[in-house]
């Protein structure tokens, strides 16, 4: 049987749904999502999930999976990406993870385990706890005492991560860097990453935002309140609602809030980048100005049949 798997990523707004898409066509494939957001239900606008009707030219899994309080983990993630790979590949298909989720990707391409043991049920409690307490910026610094190479690879908002790596640290685990992580070999994995002028890319992202707003991201918030959902959802806490609704409570107007979510989003590209950067079995594309999403897909088929040759 087949194992190849193709994984599409890059930095938000780079383009890479549209890429995934062509090439689906290309290869027969199927679309996996890879992307924490666009996992839940109701948030459409905001996440830039793929429309009804692109989802109509080829499947599309993994995607409106769970309510917006659903806890969904790097574990869960991972059982749920396999079952989808496997079915995939059984029926002859192609699978193409398509996000920019690193801890999804690497939960596919390394044989890693992020599932909690049961004996440390009672002390996550503690540490949520202290978390909902002391904050995020204190939590980071705890893990920063006890092992300051891994809270460097963390970011510091992160808290369900710095959480994972505090118990992974009492645990006598630790949390390996990717260069001590063994390969997932159940798959042949064809890894590309779209990349771009970094002011290009930036000017792709305000636009975007521009968009999101005029195809009624307000709106979409406002039902998502409505529905009984708040800024403590873990799922608004991504960006473009957590600032919609700091503009929606009166904290921000409008204008700061759209800026705010520019400025937030250009900052995660940032963070995503330098993520990727870490990984040696990676295909990275330079998309140049007036490159078509039909021509770069065609690009990954011809390199990737080109590799097996």
């Amino acid at each position: 049987m087949n194992k190849t798997v193709y994984i599409i990523t890059g930095p938000t707004a780079v383009g890479k749904s549209e890429v995934a898409l062509k090439l689906a066509s290309k290869l027969d494939g199927e679309i996996i999502n890879c992307d924490s957001i666009q996992l839940y239900k109701y948030l459409d606008i905001g996440s830039a999930k793929p429309s009804e009707e692109e989802m109509k030219i080829v499947p599309h899994h993994l995607f409106d999976m769970v309510d917006p309080d659903f806890n969904m983990t790097v574990a869960t993630y991972q059982k749920l990406a396999f079952a989808c790979i496997n079915n995939i590949l059984e029926r002859g298909k192609t699978p193409i993870l398509v996000g920019g989720t690193g801890l999804y990707i690497n939960s596919v391409l390394y044989n890693m385990d992020f599932a909690a043991k049961p004996d440390t049920y009672e002390r996550r409690e503690e540490l949520e706890k202290m978390a909902e307490e002391r904050g995020a910026e204190y939590m980071h610094a705890y893990l920063t005492a006890i092992d300051e190479d891994c809270a460097s690879r963390i970011h510091p908002n992160n808290t369900r991560k710095i959480i994972r790596a505090i118990e992974a640290f009492e645990a006598g685990e630790g949390i390996k860097p990717l260069d001590n992580c063994e390969l997932n070999e159940n798959y042949d994995f064809k890894f590309y990453a779209l990349t771009m002028d970094r002011e290009w890319l930036y000017a792709k992202i305000n636009n975007r935002v521009l968009k999101l707003v005029k195809a009624g991201l307000v709106d979409e918030v406002k039902s998502l309140l409505d529905m009984g959902y708040t800024s403590d959802t873990q799922a608004l806490k991504g960006i473009g609602y957590k600032e919609i609704i700091e503009y929606l409570e009166g904290k921000t107007d409008q204008k700061t809030a759209v800026l705010n979510i520019m400025k937030n989003t250009r900052h995660f590209a940032k963070r995503q980048l330098t993520w990727l950067r870490r990984y040696d079995n990676l295909n990275w594309i330079e998309i140049q100005n007036g490159q078509t999403s039909d021509e770069i897909a065609e690009y990954i088929y011809e390199d990737s049949i080109k590799g097996e040759n």
